[in-house]
């Protein structure tokens, strides 16, 4: 099984989370470290470690709903020492990883798992999953600015996928929009509204593939509820849970 795959199979992550991984040399096979990312391993025979730990097949899998505060950053460890999602989540006997990320200064909502497979699927492009934001920015924009949004811009990573936009509040220094999209490229909300020139002064992650965070107050969490995991793998196309033999 190649290697990327295995790890996603034991919960580390999304298919692309394991690849970095893997470049950043956190992954041993039988002792070696390896950052060749077609490396196969052998089921059963091959022992992998990340970040020094053994891995042992995943036996439950875990869904969590996280109110993520703002000042927060999405990852285990920091080497600069800021708080860390995982800071709210130290009850949790399983390892569980992020579903995406969101920005130090980005709050809102974060789904952590160690369903790999789902994981990938609900990060990727192909699926569609829907993602919606409370985002102010600066200045009061309409009209070409509005429209550029709704038809797609162009960034320096290429163009964007039409995104939609509403207005829900504001005044002449600042707006407030909801916006909702597909795509999540890194920094993307934020690299878009500058290019306009209307920087971003806040924002927040309301709605991730039909989740919200209605109930919980920042810093809280949840696991999700079995028809909700249901309509997640629905959404992501996956309709049966994916096991290792």
């Amino acid at each position: 099984m190649r290697l990327n795959k295995y790890l996603a199979f034991h919960g580390v992550g999304a298919r692309r989370t394991c690849d970095e991984f893997i470049r950043e040399g956190r992954i041993r096979v039988n002792g070696c470290v390896v950052r060749e990312l077609g490396t196969q391993v052998k089921v059963g025979q091959d022992r992998v470690e990340v970040d020094g730990k053994r891995l042992e097949l995943t036996r439950r899998l875990v869904y969590i709903l996280l109110n993520k505060p703002a000042g927060y950053v999405v990852t285990a460890k920091d080497p600069r020492h800021r708080p860390t999602v995982f800071d709210f989540l130290k009850d949790i006997e399983q390892r569980v990883f992020p579903v995406g990320r969101l920005d130090l200064d980005v709050q809102g909502l974060l789904l952590l798992t160690n369903d790999g497979a789902l994981s990938f699927r609900l990060m990727h492009p192909r699926f569609q999953v829907e993602k919606v934001y409370r985002v102010v920015v600066e200045g009061r924009p309409e009209g070409e600015i509005l429209r550029s949004i709704r038809s797609g811009l162009r960034l320096d990573d290429g163009p964007t996928a039409p995104a939609d936009v509403k207005q829900i509040g504001g005044d002449d220094r600042a707006t407030m929009f909801e916006m909702r999209m597909h795509e999540g490229r890194k920094r993307q909300i934020k690299r878009m509204w500058s290019a306009l020139g209307h920087p971003v002064l806040a924002l927040e992650r309301i709605s991730f593939a039909g989740l919200t965070t209605k109930g919980l107050a920042q810093g809280e969490w949840r696991f999700l509820e079995r028809e909700e995991i249901e309509k997640l793998k629905e959404r992501a196309g996956l309709l049966r849970e994916v096991s290792v033999e």
